[in-house]
């Protein structure tokens, strides 16, 4: 397929809905061939700037450009991208192969180069031996599959994807996951991705972008987020399970977590009395005591998984993630350890501190 730059600018992107202001000021950049993850909870604007990119919604304020060029005047049907809905929007009288081929048909192409178009997406998606069905005999999967094929055929600068997993149960979610980073790579195409799984963000994404009220919180590689988040919503956000969060206040260079202890962290921290609060991952708090950062909580609760275990405590509530099996059971008293370095510590406006140098 021919390669056309499919790189991406926002430039202080505004949208109001009369006086209601839903993005405020957003801006980055996606490189030509990126694979970027819009993520955030349910009303962070992520769906709303996917419209502005694509054209289906007017910018209030700002820039948008495509390839370098403006294109807030321009009509969605020429800026070159593919919006991949959450819902298919096939039609259910025609065959996937007419599926497939309407959009071209529309545009006038030559019969010979939609069935080239579409007999190549179909070996790509593994749809050659459905040309013929309709979409009611299709598994859910294979729609989206199909979804997809009609965008691919159209050989767009960007495609657009508005969680179009949503509708999948878990294990084929997992499935089109894999195959939509594999298609990625095949095609060097840009993908724009929005969706509110973070997990689907950490595994699928070259770059996130995590939004939250209409606004950026944090731009980053999935792994950059996850060990460095600039707050405590990212690092909230970013992680499964999520991560644990206590609060707390400083006490002579160290940190006092009522009901559990003190702790030292690398933080730079601020003076005595502060209030604040640290963060610790799941699978970072040990099982045991070590050298410092020792602590004594009650199980509430165990469930083993197998490969994992995942356990609660009371009081303050604590998820610790256990490799493997675990015999602590609920009632337990059990020594913990935190070790410095994995500890985030959050200002009292949720912004973390920053981390002493060695």
């Amino acid at each position: 397929m021919s390669r056309i730059d499919g790189s991406l600018a926002l430039q202080d992107v505004v949208k109001r809905f009369g006086n209601t202001e839903v993005v405020h000021g957003v801006s980055f950049d996606v490189a030509d061939g990126e694979f970027v993850v819009f993520v955030g909870p349910s009303g962070c604007g992520k769906s709303t700037l996917l419209r502005m990119i694509c054209g289906l919604e007017s910018v209030t304020e700002g820039e948008v450009r495509i390839g370098g060029e403006r294109v807030n005047d321009l009509p969605a049907a020429r800026r070159g991208l593919a919006l991949v809905f959450q819902s298919y929007a096939l039609y259910p009288h025609m065959s996937v192969y007419q599926n497939m081929a309407f959009g071209l048909e529309n545009l006038g192409m030559p019969k010979t180069e939609i069935q080239a178009r579409v007999g190549e997406a179909a070996r790509m998606l593994r749809l050659e031996e459905y040309l013929q069905r309709k979409p009611t005999a299709l598994s859910g999967g294979q729609r989206q599959r199909v979804a997809i094929g009609r965008a691919i055929v159209r050989e767009p600068r960007i495609f657009l994807f508005d969680e179009p997993l949503s509708n999948l149960d878990a294990e084929l979610r997992v499935g089109m996951r894999a195959e939509l980073v594999d298609l990625h790579r095949r095609l060097g195409t840009t993908m724009i991705y929005v969706t509110h799984d973070q997990v689907e963000a950490m595994t699928m994404a070259d770059k996130i972008v995590v939004l939250r009220a209409g606004r950026v919180e944090q731009v980053g590689l999935p792994l950059e987020l996850y060990n460095n988040p600039c707050n405590r919503f990212v690092a909230g956000f970013i992680g499964s399970p999520r991560m644990n969060f206590l609060e707390g206040r400083v006490v002579d260079g160290v940190i006092e977590l009522p009901g559990l202890g003190v702790v030292r962290t690398r933080a730079r921290l601020p003076a005595g009395g502060t209030p604040i609060s640290i963060g610790i991952r799941p699978e970072h708090i040990h099982a045991g005591h070590q050298a410092d950062n020792n602590l004594t909580g009650a199980v509430a609760g165990v469930e083993q998984l197998g490969g994992l275990s995942y356990v609660r405590l009371a009081g303050p509530d604590i998820t610790i993630q256990i490799p493997g099996q675990t015999r602590l059971a609920a009632g337990a008293a059990t020594p913990i350890h935190f070790p410095a370095g994995a500890i985030h510590v959050f200002d009292a406006d949720g912004l973390t501190l920053p981390r002493q140098t060695p």
